[in-house]
């Protein structure tokens, strides 16, 4: 890949990632886009395509795949270019631009970044009881809900993940079981008032204590506190105990961090020059992760950055509907 010069770097092509890359195209800006991930979409392409989607404006409810094909075709009226499957490795400041080095040797040199990388590169927090078991019948997301058609399906953990796939589950698979090793859950209240509602089965204070069969996986023990352990049938176990967040290489950069999340003032400025955050990825007094937030946040570095760009411009740029 030849080295890429740009006006603004997006190191993260999720939702909040695309959209700053449309808004950048808005602005007039020339626009590269880079992501550890080979598809676009981010998380929600790699582990929620099929997921119902509500809190995006316009939309009472959308797939989360639906969402990204929308953000793509917005993003490509700015003619960006896409460098996937690669990771930022390393940012040095220039006099007016910044210089980041991707793994595979290519250099992006832009006049602003803006980091949209979400919570980094993400890792599954592992089921004890699971070792060995991927790919023969333990997975750790759901992204198509064909393959559980028909089967026993047991889901362990108790947040959001765990009760949005039991209930997309639940008209398609033979039977759900959902395991907390808590009586409380973290999910959505209105997500486990309607999983209760159904015919989903929630186990709580249990764990799964061993997986069973032979090439693949045939049922399940499950140890409720303080009882005789239980076997169910299962073809299938989803293993939604979050994920263990990593910002890698950015850690490296001297940005402010807090907990895992960049620091920004209220125009998404990082204590670095030319450097923005948007997104997931951010953090400050109030923050709210959602990709409404997001999309937000997004159009607000984009619109500080062009002044970075270019001093004489204007943070607000006008509607787009006055064009």
């Amino acid at each position: 890949m030849d080295d890429v010069t740009t006006d603004l770097l997006i190191i993260g092509a999720g939702p909040t990632g695309l959209y700053a890359a449309y808004y950048a195209g808005f602005r007039g800006m020339s626009v590269t886009v880079v992501d550890s991930l080979p598809e676009l979409g981010g998380q929600i392409t790699a582990m929620y395509p099929e997921k119902a989607i509500l809190d995006v404006a316009g939309f009472p409810s959308i797939k989360g795949r639906d969402l990204v094909e929308g953000l793509v075709a917005q993003a490509a009226t700015a003619s960006p270019t896409y460098l996937l499957d690669r990771t930022a490795t390393t940012l040095e400041h220039g006099e007016d631009q910044v210089v980041v080095t991707l793994d595979d040797g290519t250099t992006v040199t832009a006049r602003a970044v803006l980091i949209t990388s979400g919570i980094g590169k993400f890792s599954p927090r592992p089921l004890p009881a699971g070792d060995g078991w991927v790919g023969r019948g333990m997975e750790f997301f759901v992204p198509s809900f064909a393959p559980y058609a028909g089967k026993d399906v047991v889901i362990v953990g108790g947040g959001d993940s765990a009760f949005d796939w039991a209930q997309h589950l639940e008209p398609v698979a033979s039977t759900v079981t959902l395991v907390h090793r808590r009586e409380a859950f973290r999910a959505h209240e209105r997500t486990v008032a309607e999983v209760r509602a159904s015919s989903v089965e929630i186990i709580t204070s249990a764990q799964v204590t061993e997986l069973r069969g032979d090439a693949h996986l045939e049922e399940v023990e499950i140890t409720v506190d303080g009882q005789e352990p239980r076997v169910v049938p299962a073809q299938a176990l989803v293993a939604a105990l979050g994920f263990i967040a990593d910002l890698g290489a950015i850690q490296r950069w001297g940005l402010v961090t807090e907990k895992r999340h960049v620091v920004v003032d209220s125009s998404m400025r990082t204590n670095l020059p030319r450097v923005f955050a948007a997104g997931d990825i951010t953090d400050y007094p109030g923050k709210v992760r959602l990709i409404a937030v997001g999309f937000g946040e997004a159009a607000t570095a984009v619109n500080n950055a062009a002044v970075v760009l270019d001093p004489s411009a204007h943070v607000f740029p006008g509607h787009s509907s006055e064009g």
